[in-house]
């Protein structure tokens, strides 16, 4: 199961935006289910982020949206969001893993 999910900070809030979201990924690393947990900046504009997720099924995913940390980085979050975060899933189709 892949997930995307695109973030847009409000203008002035990238950074804090890009350190919480930095600080996610230890802790996400430490969830069993989750496979992969990648943070992106967009080239040309610098209040967009991109999360690139793999988790191992269905019930992997769930856990990781129902956990403590999860919670609390939306806490941290809403305040820095110009919007709605875009969350897309997709099944995995074929791919390269080197």
């Amino acid at each position: 199961m892949i997930v995307v999910a695109k973030l847009k900070a409000k203008e002035g809030g990238e950074g804090e935006m890009e350190k919480a979201l930095t600080d996610m990924v230890a802790k996400v690393a430490k969830e069993e289910g989750t496979l992969v947990y990648t943070l992106h900046r967009h080239k040309k504009d610098p209040t967009v982020f991109m999360v690139y997720e793999k988790y191992k099924d269905k019930e992997a995913f769930k856990y990781h949206a129902s956990t403590s940390h999860m919670k609390q980085l939306f806490s941290i979050l809403q305040p820095l969001l110009a919007g709605e975060p875009e969350i897309e899933i997709y099944d995995e189709i074929a791919g390269l893993n080197k």
